[in-house]
């Protein structure tokens, strides 16, 4: 667990059912099933990706809640069905029935993330969507979500969507501002000079890196070595960009709400090392 961190921050990783984790995180004779228990014996938190790819069982949720202890919190992807495939268009019913699915985590289920793709104009019918009509069409789907009853956070990768009136809507449904550390996005310093990010009773971090970057780097690296390709390493050093959003992440908790920070092993290789590096220098910084 994260017991050295301000309880209302909780940190994990995207994802705990990676094999290449063997060795280094998961011991070797490990279940996989087992990989869950294990993982929240260590983390408090966790976002689940799998939930992106296909709506899960209610079975399978509930087998989740089992295996891990009270206070552990699952974050959820939201299909994409809904936010690619559909562009939050005629999907009620999934959405509805994700909610009713996921809600069978009880007091273990956090935000329910609705990730979209990076878009400059997306063309829907014989219209193309800007980041305008995004709003537009978020606001009306918003306004049909249990925001009362469940947390949800919204991320958008298009740097150019980030404007006032966007928050405005995420604000007046009480719905987070989801803050990636992504490529084509500001860095969070940079942002909070502009604008105030919170948006909800709780703030949403991604630490997601470059994927084609990363990708190309342990391609190089593992062909060099001689070695079959693995996420189970720090590859880069993210030292000085951490520090740099710890700062930034520092003044949100001070705020007093919650803040769920998530690593992908594409950030520098191997997502519990990004979160071990991160423990590390936020201390240094309470030092």
């Amino acid at each position: 667990m994260t017991s050295l961190l301000p309880a209302n921050l909780r940190v994990g990783t995207s994802s705990w059912s990676s094999t290449d984790w063997y060795g280094v995180f998961y011991p070797p004779e490990l279940a996989p099933g087992e990989f869950i228990t294990y993982y929240a014996q260590h983390f408090d938190t966790v976002e689940i990706d799998s939930t992106f790819y296909r709506q899960p069982s209610d079975s399978l949720v509930q087998n989740w809640a089992r295996r891990v202890p009270a206070g552990f919190t699952f974050a959820a992807k939201v299909p994409q069905v809904i936010t690619h495939e559909k562009y939050l268009q005629d999907c009620q019913d999934e959405i509805t029935r994700f909610v009713t699915t996921m809600s069978g985590l009880g007091q273990k289920l956090g935000p329910m993330l609705l990730q979209f793709p990076y878009l400059a104009k997306k063309k829907v019918g014989q219209e193309y969507q800007t980041g305008d009509d995004f709003r537009e069409r978020l606001g009306r789907f918003l306004a049909a979500l249990p925001t009362s009853e469940f947390r949800f956070a919204v991320e958008v990768r298009n740097s150019h969507w980030l404007k006032p009136a966007l928050l405005d809507v995420l604000r007046e449904h009480r719905v987070a501002l989801t803050l990636s550390c992504y490529y084509t996005m500001p860095a969070l310093p940079e942002l909070m000079k502009r604008m105030d990010v919170v948006t909800a009773d709780f703030t949403y971090i991604r630490f997601l890196g470059h994927h084609q970057h990363m990708n190309t780097l342990v391609d190089r690296l593992m062909k060099e070595q001689g070695k079959e390709k693995h996420w189970n390493e720090l590859l880069e050093d993210r030292s000085r960009e951490m520090e740099w959003w710890i700062g930034a992440i520092r003044q949100l908790v001070q705020r007093d709400i919650d803040v769920f920070v998530y690593f992908n092993n594409h950030y520098a290789g191997y997502a519990p090392g990004s979160i071990e590096l991160f423990k590390k220098l936020w201390l240094k910084a309470v030092d």
